[in-house]
């Protein structure tokens, strides 16, 4: 089921160089973290459609806002903690006016590692998701990053990109990634379901195999659209397993969670949800996977939060 792992965060740059190839409208902005994003790959190939800002983030979402008014598409690529908070004005603003940013967010969630609570952005799925016209994807291999940026690269209107630090598995077939889409990677069952959003993808699949070897069969599945969301699919699993856990590199408060109890808490009988992420907390600097393991997001914990 699974293979190698991979950072995606490495790929950025060769991804938005494959995209720009059939979308050579593409311009790239920067704030001082080139090489950690990858980004540096696409200003080595395209010097003239990179534009650095140095650390400059709300005049870097501002200029990514003013290039699509001469009908460009812009790619502004930066950590999370940064995309989506410090320049949080500016990306509402581009919201309002529909216009066509993508932001890619590398570093999301507890994959900051040492750098600490100050670069971990455990917030950034719940005060994008809450704006308007936005699309949210979360891919969760190699795949589904390229799909993810081709989409966005089509697709006019604001889109926030949430790519991994922290390492996922390279997933040796999966299905393309679909805007309002949630994908079930595998269905062996009804005694439970493991709903994912894509940077906390090892750990859901970590779980899903702990289940399997103690013979429990269920459903694993991939919300890499995080908005639109899938409710049709996440509904009619619902009131068929017998407990659901979601999975995320994120806060339990408005993150995947919170997006899967919206969407089943009008229905007269559904099962058991509980949640696996950070709980209300600034997490701690640290190696990334004893970071997770600190704040529960490791495989044996979701086995264990379902109790099953």
């Amino acid at each position: 089921m699974v293979n190698s792992k991979v950072s995606m965060r490495n790929l950025v740059g060769d991804t938005l160089n494959a995209v720009f190839e059939t979308h050579p409208e593409i311009f790239v902005i920067d704030s001082d973290l080139a090489k950690s994003t990858t980004t540096n790959k696409f200003a080595e190939k395209h010097p003239d459609r990179f534009i650095e800002t140095g650390i400059a983030e709300q005049n870097a979402m501002s200029i990514a806002t003013g290039i699509t008014n001469e009908g460009f598409t812009s790619f502004y690529v930066n950590f999370a903690i940064f995309a989506s908070g410090t320049c949080w004005t500016q990306l509402r603003q581009a919201c309002y006016a529909k216009a066509n940013v993508k932001v890619i967010a590398t570093h999301p969630g507890m994959d900051g590692g040492f750098d600490g609570a100050t670069h971990q952005p455990n917030e950034d799925l719940a005060i994008i998701r809450a704006l308007p016209n936005i699309t949210v994807l979360v891919p969760s291999c190699p795949d589904e990053l390229r799909d993810a940026v081709e989409l966005a690269a089509s697709t006019p209107g604001p889109f926030y990109i949430r790519c991994s630090r922290g390492e996922v598995y390279d997933l040796p077939e999966v299905k393309p990634l679909e805007i309002g889409k949630a994908t079930v990677i595998s269905d062996e069952g009804d005694d439970f379901a493991v709903i994912f959003e894509g940077t906390a993808e090892a750990e859901a699949f970590d779980a899903y195999i702990e289940l399997k070897e103690q013979g429990k069969k269920g459903i694993l599945i991939n919300a890499a659209s995080i908005k639109p969301f899938d409710k049709v699919l996440i509904r009619s699993i619902a009131t068929r397993v017998k407990k659901i856990a979601t999975v995320e590199n994120h806060s339990v408060m408005g993150g995947l969670g919170s997006l899967v109890a919206e969407s089943i808490c009008d229905m007269e009988r559904h099962a058991p949800l509980v949640m696996v992420g950070v709980h209300d907390t600034f997490t701690e600097s640290g190696p990334i996977g004893l970071v997770k393991a600190k704040y529960g997001l490791t495989g044996h914990n979701v086995v264990k939060q379902l109790g099953i």
